[in-house]
């Protein structure tokens, strides 16, 4: 009955225009509206019936309708009060699997509000996404609250997380998300299926959690990349001379100060952040 209710509604075009909505550039919104892409993505994660799924920024509620449409139940956030009626209808028809939040995806309390084990699927706004990402991949406790993230991005960030040491797309960003997760690019999408156009392609990064290291603090990798990083033009005993420790762990990891950011591998950001929580602990 529900699957057929949500069958029933009206296609995103309708809700758009009567609802009189329109995307907001300060909100970093671009509406997907093609209903065989959402779905394509609404399979990213696997088998979704029965499971829930934290969503950020639902819009008008394409991938929304999706994610039901596979059989989840989502908790949404959106803090745009506009696309909070047709969240409402969307709501009505989901039989009680739609929970929507009137809020910042920034103040949220994520874990409280999708619970353990909840996947995380979102077109994300282009002026948080980021953020939000960092969060996700930083939380202290590993393995974390979520079991997957699914998620758009500028094509151009989505290489930034998967990139490879030595490649001018590697950075912090492919750090934080490559030593305890494994990302990977989904598909790419086009600019054309968005409405408005934005000027750049897109791209579905999936994420899984992996075995953390042992014997590193995720604050430890945080500021030697931070460090590393901040000055990735110069070598490694100018960059991170201002953070203890940081020369001392080169020098028992045997890596050359004179290195650049870049040319180290996830691996040996590991070894150094090990080695400097090993010197804390001393």
């Amino acid at each position: 009955m529900t699957v057929n209710r949500l069958r029933d509604l009206p296609p995103l075009r309708e809700v758009i225009a009567r609802h009189g909505l329109s995307a907001q550039k300060a909100l970093g919104q671009n509406f997907l509206l093609d209903g065989q892409l959402l779905d394509r993505i609404a399979r990213v994660p696997g088998p979704l019936a029965g499971e829930t799924v934290y969503e950020v920024g639902p819009g008008p509620g394409g991938l929304t309708r999706a994610l039901l449409g596979a059989g989840a139940r989502v908790v949404a956030v959106e803090r745009d009060p506009r696309c909070l009626a047709p969240l409402g209808e969307l709501a009505e028809a989901s039989g009680g699997r739609l929970r929507v939040i009137d809020g910042d995806a920034l103040a949220v309390d994520e874990r409280a509000e999708a619970g353990e084990g909840a996947h995380i699927a979102a077109n994300l706004p282009y002026n948080v996404g980021t953020a939000l990402f960092v969060r996700w991949l930083t939380t202290v406790d590993w393995p974390p609250w979520w079991r997957s993230l699914t998620l758009m991005f500028q094509k151009e960030v989505a290489e930034r997380i998967v990139a490879k040491p030595g490649s001018a797309a590697y950075g912090r960003l492919a750090v934080l998300a490559q030593w305890r997760a494994r990302p990977s690019i989904a598909f790419t999408v086009h600019r054309s299926a968005f409405v408005p156009p934005p000027k750049v392609m897109s791209a579905i990064i999936h994420v899984v959690p992996a075995e953390a290291p042992e014997g590193v603090a995720v604050r430890t990798i945080e500021s030697l990349t931070a460090a590393a990083f901040g000055q990735r033009r110069k070598m490694l005993r100018q960059s991170l001379k201002g953070l203890p420790g940081a020369l001392d762990a080169l020098a028992q990891t045997g890596i050359d100060p004179e290195r650049r950011a870049e040319t180290l591998s996830v691996e040996e950001y590991v070894a150094v952040a090990r080695a400097m929580e090993g010197r804390r602990a001393a």
